[in-house]
């Protein structure tokens, strides 16, 4: 299996993943990340982030989290965050489809501070603006009696500036770092 080319996300552009480990993708862009994070969701939402189950990817107190009242908000908080540069890493949780407009303005705030963004999108609701789109899903781990739940698909669906790929990965909470795993032998 070839390294993954387009993770660590690419800076200064914006990002998408979907899928039910989304969220994994960021907290291992979050580890790879100097500084704070800047993670954005909208108050309504009754889940939320907690920082202490971030923990094994990155320290709780390096996570900025922002509650917003609708996605409006949530894009403009993460367009300031964007542009001012002082967050390496910008989180979206988004709920409602992103126009074209508006991902481009996300793309030239990341652009001007030179920070990445990272929007977690529902299945099938991707932005034309986004320079690469993730869909992250839990692997079945055939060699592990219970199963694993730390190996991970990521499929990269969009790339703007590449190739798509499928990688099968690991998180090493011990080593803090991204392992490819290769395929089992028939």
């Amino acid at each position: 299996m070839s390294p993954i080319t387009a993770f660590p996300l690419r800076p200064a552009r914006v990002h998408e993943a979907c899928g039910p480990l989304a969220a994994a993708l960021a907290a291992v862009s979050a580890a790879q990340s100097g500084g704070q994070i800047l993670w954005l969701r909208e108050a309504w939402r009754p889940e939320s982030i907690n920082p202490a189950g971030l923990a094994a990817y990155v320290d709780p107190s390096r996570l900025l989290l922002a509650r917003t009242g609708n996605q409006t908000e949530t894009l403009a908080v993460a367009e300031e965050g964007l542009r001012d540069g002082s967050v390496p890493l910008v989180v979206l949780e988004l709920t409602a489809p992103l126009g074209l407009t508006a991902g481009r303005r996300l793309q030239l705030a990341a652009q001007a501070g030179q920070g990445t963004g990272l929007c977690l999108i529902p299945e099938g609701m991707g932005s034309p603006a986004a320079e690469t789109r993730w869909h992250c899903s839990p692997l079945p781990d055939p060699g592990s009696a219970a199963g694993d739940s730390t190996l991970q698909r990521w499929r990269l669906i969009k790339n703007k500036s590449g190739t798509l790929g499928v990688w099968d990965v690991r998180w090493s909470p011990s080593a803090r770092r991204l392992t490819v795993v290769s395929a089992a032998r028939e």
